[in-house]
């Protein structure tokens, strides 16, 4: 009878290799407990930002005008007696340079006393909660010093915008779709080079772009011209979905994570979507400056409604995030080939 266990060993070590290899020791403790760990700590950042951000939010030195420098004084006086810190007032001459001040978002209103009637220029387009807060605080003002306050909104929101979030949403649908891009980019080609990698990159911002300003344009909620939209909004997708690659690409599934802190919280919660970053706590308001989500709402925002303000800083920052991780992913296949 011939020896078959020649022909069945391999058999069995196969199937003993298919068998899952269970972690022993540390490794073990490692596996259970890096998972609850990071998990932990990813939500502790996400209630610690966003209740910091938005649990009692107060405005703090918002930029405003008197016109007439002999008033200005006094009106800084009248408001800062009723809301300590909150408003940083500036003089100007008078009434066109108000308007102009507020219409590009160099400030958030402008007062122009009267003999018994104050108006007060304001910006619909920064949002109700703005508008709230100046309407009342200048309208106490006007009434200690016996004039009644008109309201008049120089740069109104679209009529189809009615919480004034078009502009955040505008811009943060491609933040979340670019870091889901950057993880799943690794998931789906895990043998892709990094110039496919780049081209694929590419062909998602463009696309993205396009879609989001064709569907912005189809609701007709944002008066931005088309290819201006398309093009922000494509330079905020590749800014997160460039830098999410190089975090998974380093960190591996630690990159995902910090790229969800760095991104979705703390640029989330500093973007300026729902409020301006003035009513940030001073923690926090420096990232809305430097984070993509962030410089995109401005540019978005200026580019709708305060003429240009905001899109060549925007359009910086926005180059150097998605230079940025192109550049290390380059340097490391560099690397990876040398080794």
């Amino acid at each position: 009878m011939p020896d078959t266990s020649a022909q069945h060993a391999p058999v069995a070590s196969r199937v003993r290799s298919r068998q899952p290899v269970r972690p022993r020791g540390p490794a073990w403790m490692r596996s259970v407990l890096v998972p609850v760990a990071v998990a932990v700590a990813i939500g502790t950042i996400f209630i610690g930002v966003y209740l910091s951000a938005f649990h009692a939010p107060t405005a703090r030195g918002l930029p405003v005008a008197v016109v007439s420098s002999d008033r200005a004084a006094t009106v800084a006086a009248r408001l800062s007696r009723q809301s300590p810190d909150t408003f940083r007032v500036q003089a100007v001459p008078d009434r066109e340079t108000a308007r102009t001040a507020v219409a590009r978002g160099e400030v958030y209103a402008a007062y122009v006393p009267g003999h018994a009637t104050a108006e007060l220029l304001f910006a619909g387009a920064h949002g109700p909660g703005v508008k709230t807060l100046v309407v009342r605080a200048f309208g106490a003002a006007a009434h200690a010093g016996g004039e009644r306050l008109t309201a008049v909104d120089v740069v109104p929101a679209s009529p189809r915008d009615a919480n004034g979030l078009v502009v955040f949403y505008t811009t943060f649908g491609l933040v979340l779709a670019g870091y889901l891009f950057g993880i799943m980019t690794f998931q789906f080609g895990p043998g892709l080079t990094t110039g496919r990698r780049l081209l694929s990159l590419a062909a998602f911002g463009g696309a993205g772009g396009l879609t989001v300003a064709a569907v912005v344009a189809a609701f007709d909620v944002l008066p931005a011209p088309f290819f201006g939209v398309a093009g922000l909004v494509a330079l905020v997708a590749m800014a997160v979905g460039a830098s999410t690659m190089l975090l998974v690409r380093t960190l591996g599934a630690l990159g995902s994570s910090a790229a969800a802190v760095v991104f979705m919280t703390v640029g989330n919660a500093t973007s300026g979507g729902s409020l301006p970053p003035d009513f940030l706590p001073v923690w926090l308001k420096p990232f809305s400056a430097v984070l993509p989500v962030g410089v995109g709402v401005r540019a978005v925002n200026g580019l709708a409604y305060f003429h240009g303000d905001g899109i060549i800083s925007g359009i910086a920052v926005l180059t150097a995030w998605t230079g940025f991780g192109i550049g290390g992913l380059i340097l490391r296949q560099r690397v990876s080939r040398r080794a």
